[in-house]
């Protein structure tokens, strides 16, 4: 049983979420963000009403959709012998996923169906207008998912997060970044979309199997939405997203921090697995200290002592010579090839 609720703020305004809510670095509900927007005032008259209002906007955008057996229960994962997954990719015009979805509400041994995290300037973009949070920049492109009862594995994004509630009722189950090591997370290079997942499930997990899980369940923490509440999850917040409700829809809003053309840490991670991870153990822990103290900071600012003209990529790197830097790196690593 997880005893911790998320921290709930009414009225949140650009100040509260800026000045509150962000510096915390803690998960928030902020109730009744988005209970005005047109998409919501429709769910909330059923489900074929908001399906109506999402069609007024269709393109004909084929959207990827995933498509599970019966037997997955909407919960979307690897296959029993983890060499594949256990759903289909397919892409499919929106009115007719929608539609599919409505007519399985109620049936027993019905499949799973999930419209996953599509840019809805893409595919539904006149719907950005009446449908926007006042405080995120307008170039951050508001994504849309919808689906049938699922579970979506304990995952975590290399993001900001922002997810707002239309349709239907939805629990998230968070765990701060810290529990890396109690989550046993999955491959790095074999994901189910894009980042890795916990091997362990949240409502039956085998604890003989995954001890750890029990240390991480004592610091998780529950949010519950409803239509019109909005969750913001901080970056690299791991959570499991479970619908409770037939049909459901959700749109969120991803950012990140810092130079836009920053590098892919996931990019950095492969890296060092390729050319520190068998290094003697001695030599590895003086990589290690390399690492906290040049780009941790362990000791503060490691080139402090160092004129502007000699700090290189440690001090400011303009776009020029961040692009410079990348090209020399990708040189580097095709001499391994």
């Amino acid at each position: 049983m997880i005893d911790t609720r998320t921290r709930v703020y009414d009225n949140v305004t650009f100040e509260v979420f800026s000045q509150e809510i962000v510096p915390a670095n803690r998960p928030a509900i902020m109730r009744g963000l988005v209970k005005d927007w047109p998409a919501v005032q429709a769910a909330l008259l059923g489900d074929e009403q908001v399906v109506g209002y999402l069609k007024n906007f269709d393109i004909g955008y084929q959207a990827e959709s995933l498509i599970g057996d019966p037997d997955i229960q909407g919960e979307f994962f690897y296959s029993d012998d983890r060499k594949g997954v256990n759903f289909e990719r397919m892409r499919l015009p929106i009115p007719d996923t929608l539609d599919r979805m409505l007519a399985l509400r109620g049936q027993d041994n019905a499949p799973s169906l999930y419209i996953q995290s599509v840019p809805i300037p893409d595919c539904l973009p006149e719907m950005v207008m009446d449908n926007h949070i006042p405080f995120i920049p307008k170039e951050i492109a508001p994504r849309i998912w919808v689906g049938t009862p699922l579970r979506v594995q304990t995952h975590y994004d290399l993001s900001n997060n922002i997810a707002a509630l239309v349709a239907g009722k939805r629990r998230f189950t968070l765990f701060p970044p810290e529990q890396l090591a109690n989550l046993y997370a999955g491959p790095l290079d074999f994901t189910l979309s894009g980042a890795p997942v916990s091997m362990v499930s949240l409502e039956s997990p085998d604890l003989e199997r995954y001890p750890r899980f029990a240390e991480a369940l004592k610091v998780a923490e529950v949010a519950d939405l409803e239509p019109g509440d909005a969750l913001y999850i901080p970056y690299f917040w791991w959570h499991h997203v479970r619908s409770l409700e037939p049909f459901n829809i959700l749109i969120n809003y991803w950012w990140k921090d810092g130079p836009a053309n920053m590098g892919s840490p996931y990019d950095a991670l492969l890296h060092m697995a390729l050319s520190i991870r068998d290094m003697p153990e001695v030599q590895r822990q003086a990589w290690k200290s390399m690492f906290d103290y040049y780009i941790f900071g362990s000791h503060g600012d490691p080139v402090a002592h160092l004129p502007p003209h000699m700090k290189g990529p440690l001090g400011e790197v303009p776009a020029q010579a961040r692009r410079q830097l990348y090209q020399q790196l990708a040189r580097n690593i095709a001499g391994k090839l």
